[in-house]
């Protein structure tokens, strides 16, 4: 037989579940090992800007490129990456 899990108590607000949480260690309240993954399809990766040194050519020809397809050559770069990623 396990370990007795306390009950989580109901919170007024998401702030004084924060504190609570912040003071007590969640395995007195939850059994991890039964734990299943979240799946969040509607979150927005986060990105990271970074930078890239381009020969003045190849970036004139993602521009056109993107032009030729009106997205921003920002965008296509980031489809093209991806898409050499998968093996497309």
């Amino acid at each position: 037989m396990g370990k007795r899990l306390k009950p989580v108590p109901k919170f007024a607000n998401e702030a004084a579940e924060r504190a609570f949480w912040e003071k007590n260690d969640s395995t007195a309240y939850l059994d991890w090992k039964r734990a299943q993954p979240a799946v969040f399809p509607n979150l927005k990766p986060s990105t990271q800007t970074i930078s890239l040194r381009l020969p003045q050519h190849l970036l004139d020809s993602i521009k056109t490129a993107a032009n030729a397809r009106d997205v921003p050559y920002q965008s296509l770069i980031k489809v093209w990456l991806q898409e050499k990623l998968r093996g497309s």
